[in-house]
């Protein structure tokens, strides 16, 4: 179609500083008068073409016009920038580096300045506070891995405290709560599984490759989603845990109860990451209510209690 091969000319165009004619019309495989044609199309629609006279010459797009008529815009440029800067604070490469060169290649100079002051404005930081060098080193590896359809081998810790030697497909990379995740297939366990990748040691990746497999992203995200079942805990906190549950639950869910006290009411799924969340708050904080998430609480603290109160060996 006409409109099709208009817009590909143009991002032709964009991407290069001239083109011939005749190279054109082969690469879209039409007559040259189609070629000028729609040239003229196109100037006509308010872009500036040019045309490059002699032996080398060509067509193109008048260079002071580009950055204007790009599907970028200044403003998407800075957001490409402030997202492409989060994830290199966990996954530094050269491939990142040269991409944000890019991009910063596509501002005017007398405006990159600008540019790189509002990009610097928003700092976005996910890596942990400490083990950062061993992630990047994996996730690099697990990169490598995916690129090139290569199996991966581990040691695995799971939440339990449970280790594994694990063999996989890896598919995808996932980041989720300054935590990176892998998603692959196990040949342990014969079935699509979730690694955290701070709970993985001694990963290799191997010659072996493999064909990839159907792989549902979908029913796979289920693990990250939010809508799982919540409830909500009536918590008693110390004042000193304000700032952290105003920005977890909001003002609207805490109400001065007394003194340095307050009532929180607080979103909670029932699993270890969230029960270790709330243990984690130390005697600055007391569930009240409902009874049975009190009563597991309680269960938990006995058994690390029990742990500390035998005599060491």
């Amino acid at each position: 179609m006409k409109i099709d091969r208009l817009v590909s000319i143009i991002m032709i165009l964009l991407e290069r500083k001239k083109i011939s004619a005749p190279e054109l019309a082969k690469m879209f495989e039409v007559n040259l008068r189609t070629i000028y044609r729609d040239i003229d199309t196109i100037n006509q629609a308010g872009i500036p073409i040019i045309t490059y006279r002699g032996a080398n010459g060509g067509i193109g797009i008048m260079e002071e016009y580009k950055i204007e008529k790009k599907l970028f815009t200044l403003s998407d440029i800075t957001e490409l920038l402030i997202g492409l800067k989060s994830i290199y604070s966990t996954m530094s490469n050269q491939e990142l580096l040269n991409t944000m060169a890019k991009l910063k290649g596509l501002v005017p100079k007398d405006e990159l300045q600008q540019v790189e002051k509002k990009t610097n404005r928003i700092k976005i930081d996910h890596t942990p506070w400490f083990g950062n060098e061993r992630i990047q080193l994996n996730l690099k590896k697990i990169k490598t891995a995916i690129n090139e359809n290569r199996s991966i081998s581990f040691k695995y810790f799971d939440r339990l405290g449970q280790k594994s030697e694990r063999k996989i497909e890896p598919y995808r990379l996932v980041l989720k709560n300054s935590s990176w995740y892998i998603q692959g297939y196990c040949t342990l366990r014969e079935d699509f599984r979730i690694f955290e990748v701070s709970n993985m040691s001694s990963l290799k990746v191997l010659e072996e490759t493999f064909i990839p497999r159907e792989f549902d992203y979908d029913s796979q995200d289920i693990y990250f989603r939010t809508d799982r079942k919540t409830i909500t805990l009536k918590l008693l906190i110390h004042e000193s845990l304000l700032d952290i549950m105003i920005e977890f639950c909001g003002k609207d869910n805490i109400t001065l109860y007394k003194d340095d006290k307050y009532i929180v009411y607080f979103p909670f799924v029932e699993d270890d990451y969230f029960y270790n969340m709330i243990l984690r708050f130390g005697d600055k904080c007391e569930c009240l209510e409902p009874e049975n998430v009190r009563v597991e609480i309680i269960e938990r603290i006995e058994k690390l209690l029990s742990i500390y109160k035998k005599l060491p060996k």
